[in-house]
């Protein structure tokens, strides 16, 4: 592995710690810190963390979007682009907040593993990708899966919790913010930093605008209480940094081969769950974790092969 590999896989191996210890930290919050205002207030704090390398990166030559070279190229989609997926991280936050909050850190945790699942859907009805047989049995091992987790092991269609789709909603915005911005990210001299923090910074605004119309006190409370801050704060940084540092590892190492490292950290939450939040672990909640493993392993794996096959 040459030494620009193995920097790769670091970093991936620290996405895959931050990935593991922030549901935890979603659910140590107080109880008096609701899933919105606290989806603001550590999007704020992302802002603050992000600033001195995106003012860094400026100011040492390197910049980026603001290259003379990009603003050649159409800066409308660029800033439609930016509004539309920002928006889609804001609301993204606080399903992810809420999420883990209403059915487990867990639980929440397996369920952001369909991630594979909306991504394959996207690229199928809007880039045109075919999906291999294999590629299909797995992606519906992996809809099984969901469901059997969905349902608490039950199987019973009365027994799938609504709270869980509201977990699925974090992977699926996701899916189609990173499609819509993989594509752009191709026609601008954007930096991993640049990105990340115009992405905060619209999330923010986003939230501030529903939490203002949810009520200013939501607002207020948790801005004089700095308990609360504390995790808000905490949170921001490590959300902060997975992002940052997973933008990293892929400029060192292939996108499969980050995922594949990073695909396990349901296990770490797991761990951490046990011994941070006194949770039990069930039967199903196991079962439904090595299952999806397989299946998102089974996945990339597929589509390794069929990049090789297309080259050749």
């Amino acid at each position: 592995m040459s030494p620009r590999s193995g920097h790769g896989v670091t970093l991936a191996l620290v996405c895959l710690c931050l990935l593991g210890a922030m549901p935890i930290i979603a659910n140590s919050r107080p109880a008096e810190f609701s899933a919105l205002s606290f989806a603001l207030f550590l999007s704020i704090w992302q802002i603050l963390f992000g600033l001195p390398l995106f003012l860094w990166e400026i100011r040492s030559g390197n910049s980026g979007i603001f290259s003379a070279s990009s603003q050649e190229r159409r800066p409308l989609r660029t800033v439609t682009v930016t509004l539309l997926t920002g928006m889609m991280f804001g609301l993204s936050t606080y399903l992810y907040v809420l999420g883990v909050e209403k059915v487990g850190a867990v639980s929440a945790a397996i369920a952001i593993q369909a991630y594979p699942l909306f991504a394959i859907l996207w690229e199928t009805v809007f880039l045109k990708r075919r999906k291999t047989p294999v590629e299909l049995v797995l992606t519906l091992v992996l809809v099984v899966t969901l469901y059997y987790l969905g349902t608490g092991g039950s199987w019973r269609i009365d027994g799938f919790s609504p709270w869980f789709v509201v977990a699925l909603g974090v992977p699926f915005l996701w899916s189609i913010a990173h499609v819509i911005i993989k594509e752009e990210l191709g026609r601008t001299a954007i930096t991993p930093a640049q990105v990340t923090l115009f992405r905060v910074v619209i999330s923010a605004v986003f939230l501030a605008c529903v939490l203002a119309l949810a009520g200013p006190d939501r607002f207020l409370e948790p801005l004089t209480r700095p308990d609360l801050q504390i995790f808000a704060a905490i949170m921001g940084l490590v959300y902060y940094l997975e992002l940052v540092v997973w933008f990293y590892a892929v400029r060192e190492i292939d996108v499969s081969l980050a995922s594949s490292i990073t695909a396990p950290w349901p296990a770490l939450t797991m761990v951490l769950a046990v011994v941070f939040l006194g949770d039990r672990i069930e039967p199903h909640q196991l079962v439904a974790f090595f299952i999806a493993i397989a299946a998102i392993y089974g996945l990339i794996a597929a589509g390794l092969r069929k990049q090789q096959a297309q080259l050749n």
